[in-house]
């Protein structure tokens, strides 16, 4: 067995419990570390788009902030609120927390690292129903929040976790439906077997740009960002389904948010962007395994990654909140019938490609997909939105009925000079 290719070889079971061990810790403290320090970058972002400096004083370049928060919030005070229910108000923070960080277990970060005991997948779990399993957790997220508002006996951290649980069942619907589509193509529920369709074919964001829309505006809603973060909504809710907590336990909620953006971000990578896969090269994916591709292969998945977190960041310090009615109308009346007619289009151009024996991987195929979603996102756009995403946000109100009702203001705001005394 000495002269096989390493690749080839399955580990044995010890090997292989070391390496799953050791993938865990490596990912949690990466995980982690990247989690703290896009706090970080989200001061850093908000401040660059603001015109001012942001945290600096706390080490070189303001580097050591995250630490000063991190001992701040273990040293700060915990509060008990005297009515709330006790076990459910400590577990809601973990809950969060929890579900965003495991969801992580199945996520392919690289191509296959060869080593002398057999083949080293770098996925913490390759699971064949990964794809299952990410919208099993990610799903069950939002009884943190739930958790939270409802224990904490207080009215506005109520509406905040109703709102969110209306908020994550209006978006993951189309989220689910937008990822069918990539099960279409793919044929697979596996996402190493996802990644290796858009290998030999092409990346899913050109195949099914639709869906990727779909996808990435669900994700904002998911992780409760700007402009979906009615559960917070500080203006309306003073901080939402976390008003009564305090210290560790308020930072894990803030802790889970984060990453949550970057399991969204990696979930968006994985389907769309083909994973760990470095574009404009088959260097990563033909040949022998090296330690050198392994490396390249994960640097280039993390590059990816980022790219969305600062895509988050950027978007929070850009748009303004939704209110709930527009934030429920692009769910229901726009959302999700687009990802109905969608799932309908792709699954019916499959069969008509099949059936012209069109193979999939072939430039034909591609050429066939990208024309269909360049038609889709003009007509999507172009022609039925014009301009519109959400009918609400524009005023319900003839335009005409409009300009009469601020000239009518105008008047009863104009004092004449001879009012005056």
């Amino acid at each position: 067995m000495s002269g096989l290719d390493p690749m080839q070889l399955e580990p044995g079971l010890w090997p292989f419990l070391i390496a799953t061990v050791v993938k865990m810790l490596v990912i949690f403290t990466i995980y982690m570390v990247v989690v703290a320090y896009t706090t970080l970058a989200e001061r850093k972002v908000s401040a660059w788009i603001q015109d001012r400096h942001g945290p600096n004083r706390v080490g070189p370049w303001g580097l050591f902030q995250v630490l000063a928060d991190g001992v701040k919030n273990f040293l700060k005070e915990e509060t008990m609120p005297g009515e709330v229910n006790k076990p459910l108000f400590l577990l809601a923070p973990a809950v969060a927390f929890t579900c965003a960080l495991v969801a992580w277990a199945v996520i392919p970060f690289g191509a296959p690292l060869p080593t002398p005991w057999g083949r080293i997948d770098l996925v913490v779990a390759d699971l064949p129903i990964g794809f299952l399993y990410t919208l099993a957790i990610t799903s069950i997220g939002v009884y943190g929040i739930v958790l939270a508002g409802w224990s904490s006996n207080n009215k506005y951290a109520l509406l905040g976790g109703l709102r969110s649980s209306a908020q994550m069942v209006s978006y993951e619907v189309a989220m689910g439906l937008s990822t069918v589509c990539v099960l279409l193509i793919a044929g697979n529920v596996s996402l190493p077997g996802i990644i290796a369709q858009q290998v030999e074919t092409s990346w899913n964001i050109g195949l099914l740009s639709v869906a990727a829309f779909l996808f990435l505006v669900s994700a904002f809603a998911e992780t409760n960002r700007v402009p979906f973060d009615l559960p917070e909504a500080e203006s309306e809710l003073i901080a939402g389904y976390h008003s009564e907590y305090s210290a560790m336990k308020f930072s894990l909620f803030f802790i889970a948010e984060y990453a949550n953006m970057l399991t969204a971000s990696a979930l968006f990578v994985t389907f769309f962007l083909g994973g760990w896969d470095i574009p404009f090269t088959s260097w990563d994916n033909t040949g022998p395994a090296t330690v050198a591709k392994a490396l390249a292969t994960f640097g280039m998945f993390a590059a990816k990654v980022l790219f969305f977190v600062f895509f988050y960041i950027w978007i929070r310090w850009t748009l303004p909140r939704f209110r709930y009615d527009q934030l429920m109308s692009l769910g229901w009346k726009f959302m999700l019938p687009v990802a109905l007619a969608y799932v309908v289009v792709v699954a019916s151009a499959l069969l008509g490609l099949d059936a012209a024996g069109i193979a999939r991987g072939t430039r034909a195929f591609t050429l066939s997909l990208v024309g269909l979603n360049a038609v889709l996102l003009v007509l999507l756009f172009v022609i039925l939105d014009r301009g519109r995403i959400i009918s609400p946000a524009a005023s319900r109100l003839e335009r005409e009925r409009v300009e009469r009702l601020r000239r009518v203001a105008a008047a009863r705001t104009t004092i004449a000079p001879g009012e005056l005394r």
